[in-house]
């Protein structure tokens, strides 16, 4: 016998309900896929490089720039900081050496060393913080002279990304110096400028104190000492107090020669100096310089121009005024001579 259309399509529907049961018994909707959790040793990776008691550098490695740590800093900071390790959740009791050895195996750490092993001439010892490195052959934690490196990219601070923002905002605003208003215009030379004497000021001070500490007590004292670094993060470009002194003592007799060579500058200055009267001379200048830049204003430029206009049509008409009245007093005079002339000939013509 054959089926009808209704009956049919009772059939389909009974199959699907049927298949749909067998599928997933309890619900007739699919199992969502559940979200991938992250891995504990990233996050607590992340947290431990963003930590501000773990000392680290930045330095090379194989022609790109890392940050890096030493083996038994990071054994330290373990120590003092115990709880970080609650973000393991169950691994949390693995000892420092073992976190480690799991952290370069999921390469978010690789073990370096120095490129220079060798001491270098005037020194006693290897540089505590290497600026270059290359990549260890074997990748196991150890505390013995050995730096690590993080390989992943670090989260960036909210502060970098509103930065980001503000570049492209301050860049059009140089651009549009020119139309500023005069004020603006001021008090943007006034912080230039004084950022500018800021800075010099800080060079010729630490510059100075380094000479005087070099020359008098044999020390090499540097304070701001990374003023002037390329690559130098905001923490150490802020870092007032200065490093120890790890390299060799200078010689008597090159601090006595340097001593000599200071001397003889400040005297060599000294008695090129400029008098009184030429410094007040210069000083005058420079100042009448400065008020023009200063006390300069759109209206008072346009007034000015103005006034020279107005004074060089005065000017144009009083000498053409003067050269017609030169005019007419020269053919008076012409005209008066010549009739003076006219007489005489007239005398001697009747002689």
């Amino acid at each position: 016998m054959k089926k009808s259309g209704a009956e049919k399509k009772k059939t389909r529907r009974s199959s699907a309900s049927v298949q749909n049961v067998s599928r997933d018994p309890g619900s007739g909707t699919p199992p969502r896929k559940k979200a991938a959790k992250k891995d504990v040793f990233q996050l607590f990776a992340e947290k431990v490089r963003d930590h501000k008691d773990l000392v680290s550098r930045w330095a090379v490695l194989q022609e790109t720039r890392v940050e890096y740590f030493r083996g038994k800093d990071f054994v330290s900071f373990m120590k003092n900081r115990s709880e970080l390790k609650e973000i393991l959740e169950s691994d949390r009791n693995l000892e420092t050496e073992d976190i480690a050895d799991i952290l370069l195996q999921k390469n978010l750490l690789v073990r370096c060393d120095r490129v220079v092993k060798t001491v270098r001439p005037g020194k006693k010892k290897l540089s505590t913080w290497p600026a270059h490195l290359e990549t260890f052959p074997e990748q196991v934690f150890s505390e013995n002279d050995a730096f690590f490196a993080w390989t992943f990219v670090k989260r960036r601070p909210l502060w970098q990304t509103i930065l980001s923002f503000i570049w492209p905002v301050l860049t059009l605003a140089i651009c549009l110096f020119p139309v500023y208003p005069h004020r603006c215009k001021l008090l943007i030379l006034y912080c230039c400028a004084g950022a500018l004497l800021l800075i010099l000021s800080l060079l010729l001070l630490r510059a100075a104190i380094f000479g005087a500490a070099w020359i008098i007590l044999g020390k090499r004292v540097w304070f701001f000492p990374n003023i002037l670094a390329e690559e130098a993060t905001l923490r150490e470009l802020f870092r007032f107090w200065p490093k120890k002194d790890e390299e060799e003592r200078p010689k008597w007799t090159a601090r006595l020669f340097y001593a000599i060579v200071a001397m003889l500058v400040i005297l060599l200055l000294r008695h090129h100096a400029p008098n009184e009267a030429a410094r007040a001379r210069y000083q005058k200048r420079m100042s009448n310089i400065i008020d023009d830049v200063l006390e300069w204003s759109p209206s008072l430029a346009l007034s000015g121009t103005m006034d020279k206009q107005t004074a060089f049509n005065a000017t144009e008409n009083n000498n053409n005024f003067s050269n017609e009245s030169n005019a007419t007093s020269q053919s008076t005079s012409a005209d008066e001579t010549g009739n003076l002339d006219q007489p005489d000939q007239h005398e001697n013509d009747s002689m």
